[in-house]
């Protein structure tokens, strides 16, 4: 797996200064208003820091549209940080689309090239325009060549962009510089590991730049799905693919959030919806191993021939189709306990619990209240439990004074933070609950969590019970060696016979405890993470209405 670029690839000088003069000029603009004039002008100063701050991330948007590369991959990764930016920044940033100017297609063709040879030999066509183009590379829509000279299977390649790798090297490199400044600034400092974070960003951007990597995500992820037919990972044409190529089946088919054509096609968009978070949360609590960019671009809708063709009330059956997996999750062991605890706790609206939950995965910053913020808590549980997401989403401006007013304190200091290993996925169910709510605005979150709770809450309880017993055989051995002594002899000999005495109850307790067993990993986390993100976007509108 490609983890850094050849030592030997020199930085485009242009391109370093360009991004250290544009983050000079905020570390500058910081300055002078929030520590010089802020002491001399006072509230004038914080009044307009809402507009200044718009503004600044305004012109990031400008130089990263401009330069591509990185800057785009950074500003999508910092409109994720809600804990550490200001939200004139974060939303200013949401709208910065992977996509930028495209390449040349003379130099894509020359990659091509350079990769697979003489393309002759292995295409029937390839269409002249770019199909997309992002921020690393861009797509172009092609035919393979039948051994017979005839034009095969349509696919789409994926060719990284010239140079890409020392773009990424140069951009890191200023990059890390930045970081270095960012980490004097105290608020900054307070609540974040730049630096850390920064890390972490470059080696998701250098695992993008594998496409060996993303191939072989993509068979893991066939691998998971081969038994559901509802959904549907493309075949990488292995022969065809190289670590700055790939060529894959071509599978476009109706984008997720068109509701428009989900409907004339006769699916179901409430059906959708479900399925798009019972996918997720296999991915996410069941594997382990999550596709972390689920926008819209990357996800389809096929609709498939309906059993039945006269009956025309029952909604066409449907694939969801996944492309891109070069960004992909992993879900660590201790987070998944610790998201188990927050899923309990919450089906038991058990506040306090909740956040000794929180605080042992990282979200509170040294220090913190917890006792007030057990409080603000119980008090969300209170509001929150039983809406669908899109009352979550658009909370009553009422209610988010009335909380204001009573929690000031807790939110002006705003102990909060959002650990680094929930970066992508709590972007990841930040955009999939969105999509969630587009398709089916109703949808409510809150019976799956009482459901996927119990579920854990009786594994434990088997769990427990398969103890016991194992305890008290162990009791019946220690105590009574010569009976043990004679059953072992009866086996040796193969006289020995086993009988169970009948006990309907405990049958029916494990029968019905070992219907849950099965889908209970994946589904106590995947609730627990989705009000993660649930609690943590209210705490961010309430402190912004504040």
């Amino acid at each position: 797996m490609l983890t850094s670029p050849p030592a030997a690839q020199p930085i485009d000088r242009y391109r370093y200064r360009r991004i250290i003069r544009y983050f000079a000029w905020v570390i500058l603009h910081l300055i002078g208003w929030d520590i010089v004039l802020r002491r001399l002008l006072g509230g004038m100063v914080l009044r307009s820091r809402p507009r200044r701050w718009r503004y600044i991330s305004r012109q990031f948007r400008l130089l990263a549209v401009e330069m591509g590369g990185v800057l785009i991959k950074l500003g999508q990764f910092l409109s994720s940080r809600v804990d550490v930016l200001p939200p004139e920044i974060t939303d200013e940033l949401q709208g910065l689309q992977d996509e930028v100017t495209p390449a040349p297609t003379e130099e894509i063709l020359l990659v091509l090239m350079q990769e697979l040879g003489e393309l002759t030999h292995r295409f029937a066509q390839i269409e002249p325009d770019p199909l997309a183009a992002a921020s690393l590379g861009q797509t172009y829509r092609a035919r393979l060549l039948n051994p017979d000279g005839t034009p095969g299977a349509a696919v789409v390649i994926k060719v990284q962009r010239p140079n890409i790798e020392a773009i990424v090297r140069t951009d890191l490199e200023a990059l890390r510089v930045v970081a270095q400044w960012a980490m004097r600034y105290r608020p900054i400092r307070r609540r974040a590991d730049v630096p850390a974070l920064l890390e972490e960003f470059a080696r998701t951007l250098w695992e993008e730049l594998d496409y060996v990597a993303e191939a072989n995500n993509a068979e893991r992820f066939q691998r998971m799905f081969a038994r559901n037919p509802g959904v549907y990972i493309p075949h990488f044409y292995r022969e065809h693919c190289t670590g700055k190529v790939l060529v894959i089946e071509n599978v476009e088919n109706i984008k997720l959030t068109d509701l428009a054509a989900i409907e004339a096609a006769g699916v179901d968009a409430k059906e959708v919806a479900e399925r798009l978070l019972d996918v997720y949360f296999t991915q996410i609590f069941k594997e382990g191993f999550f596709h972390a960019d689920p926008h819209p671009g990357n996800l389809f809708v096929k609709p498939l021939p309906r059993p039945d063709a006269d009956d025309n009330l029952i909604p066409n059956p449907f694939q969801l189709v996944f492309i891109d997996f070069g960004m992909v999750g992993h879900v660590e062991k201790l987070m998944g306990d610790n998201l188990r605890k927050v899923l309990i706790s919450i089906s038991q609206k058990d506040a306090r619990a909740l956040t000794e939950a929180y605080h042992d995965l990282g979200f509170f910053l040294p220090g913190a209240d917890l006792d007030r913020i057990t409080q603000a808590q119980a008090r969300l549980l209170d509001q929150l439990w039983g809406r669908n997401l899109l009352d979550l989403a658009q909370p009553d401006p009422r209610e988010i004074a009335e909380f204001g007013r009573e929690f000031r304190d807790l939110l002006f200091d705003f102990p909060i933070q959002i650990p680094q290993d929930f970066v992508y996925l709590g972007r990841a169910l930040g955009i999939l609950s969105g999509m969630a709510s587009l398709l089916d605005p109703t949808i409510n979150p809150w019976g799956q969590v009482e459901k996927f709770a119990q579920s854990f809450i009786s594994q434990r309880q088997t769990q427990q019970l398969g103890w016991e017993v194992v305890r008290h055989w162990l009791q019946l051995f220690i105590s009574l060696p010569p009976q043990v002594e004679r059953v072992l002899s009866a086996a040796e000999r193969g006289r020995l016979q086993v009988q169970f005495a009948p006990n309907p109850e405990l049958e029916r307790r494990l029968e019905r405890l070992e219907k849950k067993i099965g889908w209970l990993n994946w589904t106590v986390l995947g609730a627990a993470a989705l009000l993660s993100a649930t609690l943590i976007h209210l705490f961010k509108k309430v402190k912004k209405g504040n």
